[in-house]
C-alpha cells in the first residue's frame, strides 16, 4: 500500500512539474504573487517599513526591494531581457509609496518578460548570476521560489509591526 501511495505522489509530482511549465499558468501564478504581494505591502503600517526584528535582519522594506532586485536579476538573465531597475535594495527606501511602487514594477517586469520570452528557448542552459548552471525555466522557477520566500519571511515582521498579514492566496 505505501509503495503505491509513493508511486501515486510521483507520478502527481512530476504532472504538477510539468503543468508548471505552461506559460499561461506560469503567467497566472506571477499575476497572483504580484498581487499577494501588494496585499502585504499594504498590510504593513507605514511606520513598520523601516522595522528590522533584529539588527542583522533586513528592515521590512529591504525584503521586499531585495525580492524585487531578485526577480530583476533571475527574470532579466532567464528571458534575455534587460532589467530596468538594479539596487533597489542598497537604496535604503522605507517610503511605503515608493517601495511598493518599485515592488510593483518589478512584478510587471517579470510578467511582461516571462510573457514575451520563446517557450522553445526555456530549456537552454544559462549561468545565474555567473556562477549557477540552470535552464531558463529553471531560472524562473528559482525566482519564483525566492520571492514566495522573502514574502513569507515578511508575515512576522507584519505581526510584530501590530498589523494583520494577509491570508494564504493559493489560487
Amino acid at each position: 500500500m505505501k509503495k503505491r501511495i509513493l508511486m501515486l505522489m510521483m507520478v502527481l509530482g512530476a504532472n504538477f512539474a510539468q503543468a508548471q511549465t505552461s506559460k499561461e499558468t506560469m503567467l497566472k501564478d506571477w499575476e497572483r504573487a504580484k498581487a499577494y504581494t501588494k496585499e502585504y505591502l499594504d498590510a504593513m503600517p507605514e511606520s513598520g517599513y523601516a522595522l528590522k526584528p533584529t539588527k542583522e535582519m533586513r528592515s521590512f522594506s529591504g525584503q521586499m526591494l531585495h525580492l524585487s532586485d531578485a526577480i530583476y536579476g533571475f527574470i532579466g538573465t532567464a528571458t534575455d531581457v534587460k532589467p530596468t531597475a538594479s539596487g533597489l535594495e542598497k537604496s535604503n527606501d522605507t517610503a511605503k509609496a515608493s517601495v511598493t511602487e518599485k515592488v510593483v514594477a518589478a512584478y510587471d517586469f517579470a510578467i511582461a518578460a516571462i510573457k514575451n520570452s520563446s517557450e522553445e528557448k526555456w530549456n537552454e542552459p544559462i549561468k545565474l548570476f555567473g556562477r549557477f548552471d540552470a535552464t531558463r525555466l529553471q531560472a524562473i522557477h528559482k525566482c519564483f521560489e525566492h520571492q514566495t520566500h522573502h514574502r513569507g519571511q515578511t508575515t512576522v515582521y507584519i505581526r510584530l509591526a501590530g498589523g494583520t498579514p494577509p491570508a494564504e492566496k493559493l489560487f
